[in-house]
């Protein structure tokens, strides 16, 4: 592939441990490793509700960009400078990279700008769809997956339970920690990992959450940890929860399934089509319907068997991060200007 030269812009701490930054971080490197000089300009970590100087930041790092310069966006920043992107539309190539889109009029207007818009989830696919972008204007490019050890069978009958997931509202760990509830009389210890400090006031019902239900001792809250650490935790599990609300993709379930786990989750993003037979999968919000399938996961060893079996399948169907890269090169080449 000839070489060609990538500006990227995204907002915040490009090493923190969400999804949306995992995903902006393997891109990078994969576009390098195909030939691709990529330079990353830090916006402003106020986004996706800009200061005024976050927005003349930004503003500032797209006017000294040369002319015709293909620049990729990341969304979190795009959706909320609708009059900056519009104002330097005309003479750069702009590309949108939406995580998870808003659904604001805002970032309708931004997303106008742009000449094309990729995106990191079918279910954000139908979002932009359903809001007017036309479908000629949206590429899918799915997160990968890395290769990784199956989990180890644990040495006790306690069953050691999974989270991993930022603590916001929309990750459902409230709802995760009312549906254990009834089932503390089983034997089961529950392993959160995940920031504690974006979302303070859902930490804070969280706790909150845990004290009420008596599950204080029985839920260890980890924290954000190392990218590089977050496998050990997958590989010391028997089973991974998540009782997200919303996703795009579901990155977290995926390295679940390939590290072998079976996986208690919702029918949200690609979730469906990643877990397969490897779990059982409620509707958002549904919190009888997650207690049930906990209580089955819990209890009934050949079952959470069936499913690990299961996993061993899912598996081996994840797409990796050189072919996501590979998608996005190309999606790329086709927008840059001649």
């Amino acid at each position: 592939m000839s070489l060609r030269a990538l500006e990227f812009l995204i907002p915040g701490d490009l090493q923190a441990g969400t999804g949306g930054y995992v995903y902006d971080r393997r891109l990078i490197e994969g576009l390098r490793a195909l030939g691709w000089k990529v330079a990353v300009h830090a916006l402003d970590a106020s986004f996706p509700e800009p200061t005024a100087a976050a927005l003349d930041q930004a503003n500032h790092v797209l006017a000294r960009l040369a002319d015709q310069a293909l620049v990729l966006i990341d969304g979190l920043a795009l959706s909320a400078m609708p009059a900056v992107a519009h104002a330097h539309a005309a003479r750069l190539a702009l590309v949108g990279l939406m995580h998870r889109p808003l659904g604001s009029e805002a970032e309708r207007q931004a997303l106008r700008s742009a000449r094309h818009i990729v995106v990191t989830g079918r279910a954000s696919q139908a979002t932009l769809c359903a809001s007017g972008v036309i479908a000629e204007r949206i590429s899918l490019v799915e997160p990968g997956t890395d290769p990784a050890p199956l989990a180890r069978p644990g040495s006790s009958e306690q069953m050691r339970l999974l989270c991993v997931a930022t603590v916001t509202p929309d990750k459902g760990h409230e709802l995760l920690i009312e549906a254990l509830a009834p089932l503390a009389p089983l034997r089961w210890h529950l392993t959160c990992v995940g920031s504690l400090t974006r979302g303070p006031a859902a930490v804070q019902r969280l706790h909150a959450c845990l004290q009420r239900t008596g599950l204080t001792g029985r839920v260890t809250l980890v924290g954000e940890v190392p990218a590089a650490e977050v496998s050990r935790f997958y590989q010391d599990a028997d089973l991974f929860v998540l009782a997200t609300r919303a996703e795009s993709y579901g990155m977290a379930v995926a390295e679940a399934v390939a590290h072998g786990l079976p996986v208690i989750s919702t029918r949200t993003g690609a979730i469906p089509e990643v877990v397969g037979h490897a779990g059982r999968l409620v509707m958002p919000g549904d919190g009888k319907a997650l207690q049930q399938a906990l209580a089955l996961a819990i209890g009934d060893p050949r079952q959470r068997a069936a499913w690990a079996r299961g996993a061993l399948s899912a598996r081996a169907r994840l797409s990796d991060w050189p072919g996501a890269c590979g998608r996005m090169a190309r999606v790329l080449e086709a927008v840059a200007p001649d």
